[in-house]
């Protein structure tokens, strides 16, 4: 994610989280610690070949206790089912193994039984409740965490191991070192 992705990201934000949409702030201060030697975050955008249209979203920050955390990951509704968050999530498990973390947290609203599949699918387990935790609908966070991440990571050698239901892995997944 670069700072022209910022706008279309922020539409895409608020269609799918119109309660807690994060802020242009908020995106902006993450994107300053997502580039150079002493980066802590990834942040990636999901584009449709044909227009470019930001279709997906995803970050990460890791931590110097050899923790990461997932900001977020957000899909059009119109691609949900299309394999993109696996992608997406893939990509920041990815970063978190190049971050060397041990392990890989996250919250997720109790209410969204997809993203929770999403995330038992690549090993994460709930290890707790935020009560509260998303506002200003006071909904609660279930925390879930995975860990060694790079166990998590399918194989690219092995086509046994691919995902019938996951489309062409070419659709581009760029990031803030490939993006631009």
């Amino acid at each position: 994610m670069r700072w022209w992705d910022i706008d279309p990201v922020l539409r895409l934000e608020r269609e799918l989280f119109p309660e807690d949409a994060w802020s242009r702030g908020m995106f902006w201060s993450e994107l300053a610690h997502a580039r150079g030697p002493s980066a802590t975050r990834r942040y990636l955008v999901a584009e449709e070949p044909a227009g470019g249209r930001i279709v997906g979203y995803a970050g990460l920050v890791a931590s110097s206790s050899d923790q990461a955390d997932v900001q977020t990951i957000a899909v059009a509704r119109d691609q949900w089912g299309t394999g993109l968050g696996s992608r997406l999530l893939t990509e920041l498990l990815r970063a978190a193994t190049a971050f060397e973390c041990a392990e890989v947290m996250l919250e997720c609203r109790v209410d969204n039984i997809r993203a929770q599949r999403l995330y038992e699918r690549f090993g994460f387990a709930a290890i707790g409740v935020r009560r509260g935790y998303y506002q200003p609908g006071n909904v609660d966070a279930l925390v879930m965490r995975l860990t060694d991440p790079s166990t998590s990571l399918p194989s690219t050698s092995d086509p046994s191991t691919s995902d019938p239901a996951t489309p062409d892995p070419s659709t581009p997944v760029q990031g803030t070192e490939t993006h631009g």
